[in-house]
């Protein structure tokens, strides 16, 4: 079944959105404020997130932002109190699929999730399946972790393949330090986050045969691998 992440700091209402959620068919983690939403999103797979926009500690569009980031490719649905036209605008241009305001019906966000869902189902990426990636004149075999370019192949070590597997799902789109350091290392402290840039030079090193391949840092926010 679908799984949600719901963040919101009304607990009564968040509580009762939850019940009815799961009830539904869709089990949903309720976070009460948006660094505990965060913290959720990073350490479990979710297919749809509900955030509210006002919260303490971090309001719903920088959550959103964060989500992003990440490059999971996640719905997600603003729940607000506001209603005007600034703040509509402001959610989808973080990345929104849709915007409830509230007070609302829940059965109507239920027929709004339902909807979101079955836009979203895709199939399963062969590319991913075989653990072998393409990155400009370099293949990359995961599980293997042997990168290939020409007739010479380097052996990667667990670290770098972890990295490169994560730059490789997402191409071209921006990934979060704190997301790539939790994923790969468990935690986004200043020494592992050390040990990452060490690790992400290593891998410029490796790709720099190829100048349409680039690994950017994205100053304040983390990383991108650029193609082309």
């Amino acid at each position: 079944m679908p799984n949600l992440l719901l963040v919101e700091d009304d607990s009564n209402l968040g509580f009762l959105l939850q019940e009815y959620l799961t009830d539904k068919g869709f089990p949903t983690d309720l976070a009460t404020d948006g660094q505990k939403g965060w913290q959720s999103f990073v350490d479990k797979e979710y297919d749809l997130c509900i955030f509210d926009v006002m919260m303490p500690k971090k309001d719903g569009f920088s959550l959103a932002k964060e989500v992003r980031m990440s490059g999971r490719d996640v719905p997600i649905i603003f729940l607000t109190a506001k209603s005007m036209k600034e703040d509509t605008m402001q959610g989808f241009r973080v990345g929104a699929d849709d915007y409830v305001t509230k007070p609302f019906d829940r059965e109507e966000l239920l027929l709004r999730i339902e909807a979101i869902l079955r836009r979203y189902k895709k199939q399963p990426d062969a590319q991913d399946d075989t653990g072998i990636y393409h990155i400009g004149a370099f293949t990359f075999d995961y599980s293997r972790q042997q990168l290939t370019h020409d007739d010479k192949s380097a052996r990667l070590t667990s670290k770098e393949s972890e990295l490169l597997k994560l730059f490789c799902q997402n191409i071209n789109q921006p990934i979060s330090r704190s997301f790539a350091l939790k994923t790969i290392w468990g935690d986004d402290s200043y020494f592992n986050a050390r040990s990452m840039d060490v690790y992400i030079t290593k891998l410029r090193k490796y790709l720099r045969e190829d100048p349409s391949i680039q690994i950017m840092n994205l100053h304040g926010e983390g990383f991108k691998l650029m193609v082309g």
